[in-house]
């Protein structure tokens, strides 16, 4: 009984760490170990520096993604969740697509929407806000630009989404 419990808690531990990645450490840790850790990411970028970023979404319910930056030497930079209104405000309208991914990563592809009398796509991340709401955040793309046309965030309260998702950060 006592090595069971054991097991699961190590096995807890470990899936605690994954999902953010805690325990790695900047300047130490290199891909391999990032991605023993916190697994295969949704997206990856080789910059031109010989940097690396990925990004890992811990959706679809989640209110995080994490962003991880990669030194051209190989070593973890930094982690980082991007869903915050820090990252959201660096959204510019005329962005496109590729940029806005590499700033939040990717969106909840359930929750992407296409109005075509407005030829706009709608990306929406989840997010708590910072009264630690539950909360939405959408990217209004020009459908035929593929830029940024503007950008919107609500509660999910605001939208009555209450009752029907978890409304918990």
């Amino acid at each position: 009984m006592k090595l069971l419990l054991t097991v699961i808690s190590t096995l807890l531990l470990v899936a605690c760490a994954s999902y953010s990645g805690r325990g790695l450490k900047a300047g130490v840790d290199d891909l391999e170990n990032i991605l023993l850790v916190m697994g295969q990411p949704a997206m990856r970028w080789q910059n031109a520096d010989g940097s690396m970023q990925l990004a890992y979404p811990r959706g679809p319910m989640g209110v995080h993604t994490y962003m991880v930056s990669i030194a051209a030497d190989g070593k973890l930079r930094q982690i980082e969740n991007v869903l915050d209104e820090k990252s959201f405000a660096r959204i510019q309208p005329g962005m496109t697509k590729d940029e806005v991914l590499h700033i939040l990563g990717p969106s909840n592809p359930a929750w992407t929407t296409f109005f075509a009398r407005r030829d706009e796509l709608v990306w929406e991340w989840r997010y708590c806000d910072a009264w630690h709401e539950p909360a939405r955040f959408d990217v209004l793309f020009d459908n035929t630009l593929a830029t940024v046309r503007t950008t919107m965030s609500l509660t999910e309260s605001q939208r009555g989404l209450c009752g029907k998702v978890p409304c918990a950060c």
